[in-house]
């Protein structure tokens, strides 16, 4: 499994630190040369946007994993466009 943490660090100050997102995202076909993989996206509430913690649920198909972790990533983030939100 691979976890993505989005942490925000006002002004730099470690003490300030605090995690705004969390991305999981799990193999679900056996380590094969071209991989489906499941990903839990969470983000907490935003201030700005008014938006309350959210989560959602995307399935990334047919990835090639001979690629840079960030391709996967890449793919998650464009599988979220489309992405039913659940409150959390």
């Amino acid at each position: 499994m691979l976890k993505i943490i989005a942490e925000l660090v006002p002004g730099g100050v470690p003490g300030l630190k605090r995690t705004i997102g969390t991305m999981d995202i799990a193999n679900v076909s056996d380590l094969a040369p071209r991989s489906d993989y499941e990903a839990v996206v969470r983000e907490s509430a935003n201030r700005l946007t008014g938006d309350g913690p959210r989560s959602c649920t995307v399935i990334v198909r047919d990835h090639d994993r001979h690629q840079s972790v960030w391709k996967l990533v890449a793919a998650v983030i464009a599988a979220m466009e489309n992405a039913e939100y659940d409150d959390v």
